[in-house]
C-alpha cells in the first residue's frame, strides 16, 4: 500500500528496525528489530517480540549505562553491545510528525501494565525502518489514567553537559505539556484498547541483520 506521500507501507508482518542515534555523535546507538503490526498514514504500531536481540548503549568497558553515577552518565565513554530484549514484548504506536511514540507494557500472562510515552525526535522514515533522537524525558500512564513524569533527572542532566540547548529543551517540555494533555483527553490512543491486542503466534522473532547501523537509505516508493 502507498501513503498519499507516495511512499510505500510496510505490510503487516514485515520485519524493520526501530532505531535511536546518540544526542551527541549522531551515530545509531540503539537498535531494535520489530515486526509491523499496522502502517498507515495515520499511525505506525510495531512489536518487538520477547527474546529480539537488540543493540543498546554501554560503557567503554561494557558496563550497564544506568550504572553510572548520573553527573558523568553522560559523558563517560560509551560503546554499544547486543543484547536480548528481557522480560515482555513492547508494542510501540507512532503517528506522524508526534514528538513521542507510545509503548504499551505487559507483565507475564498478558495483564496491561502501563504505557510510556517515550518523548522523541519525530521519526525519519527510511527503507528498512524509523530512526530517531531520544529526549531524554518520558511519561508514564496507568489504566487508572493516573500519570507521572520519569527522568526528569536525566533530562537536567544532558541540558547541563551540553546534549540539550535551551531551545531544545523548551520544545521538549512544550511536546511533554500537549502529551499530558492528550492523557488528560484520553484520546487516541489510550481510548482504542490496544491493551487488548495480541501478537499472531505465527511471526517468528525478527533477527538483527549484519548492517544495523548503516546510514538510512531513501524510502522506498511504490512503483506500478
Amino acid at each position: 500500500m502507498t501513503g498519499a506521500d507516495g511512499i510505500r507501507h510496510w505490510d503487516r508482518g514485515e520485519r524493520i528496525l526501530w532505531r535511536y542515534r546518540d544526542n551527541g555523535s549522531g551515530h545509531v546507538h540503539i537498535c531494535r528489530p520489530v515486526t509491523v503490526v499496522q502502517d498507515t498514514d495515520e499511525l505506525l504500531a510495531v512489536w518487538m517480540a520477547p527474546g529480539t536481540e537488540c543493540v543498546k548503549p554501554v560503557l567503554a568497558d561494557g558496563t550497564p549505562v544506568h550504572h553510572e553515577p548520573l553527573a558523568t552518565r553522560y559523558t563517560a565513554p560509551r560503546s554499544t553491545a547486543r543484547a536480548h530484549w528481557e522480560g515482555t514484548g513492547v508494542l510501540k504506536l507512532a503517528r506522524p510528525d508526534e514528538p513521542w511514540s507510545i509503548w504499551l507494557f505487559w507483565e507475564q500472562g498478558w495483564e496491561f501494565r502501563s504505557w510510556y510515552v517515550n518523548l522523541e525526535e519525530p521519526r525519519l522514515r527510511w527503507a528498512d525502518g524509523i530512526d530517531s533522537e531520544d529526549h531524554f524525558l518520558d511519561i508514564s500512564v496507568y489504566p487508572d489514567r493516573s500519570w507521572l513524569w520519569r527522568d526528569e533527572d536525566e533530562f537536567a542532566e544532558a541540558q547541563r553537559v551540553g546534549l540539550l540547548d535551551a531551545g531544545k529543551a523548551l520544545r521538549v517540555r512544550e511536546a511533554g505539556s500537549a502529551a499530558v494533555e492528550m492523557i488528560k483527553a484520553w484520546g487516541a490512543p489510550f481510548s482504542e484498547g490496544w491493551e487488548d491486542w495480541r501478537p499472531d503466534p505465527r511471526w517468528p522473532v525478527p533477527e538483527l541483520p549484519e548492517g544495523w547501523d548503516r546510514a538510512p537509505e531513501p524510502a522506498k516508493v511504490r512503483t506500478r
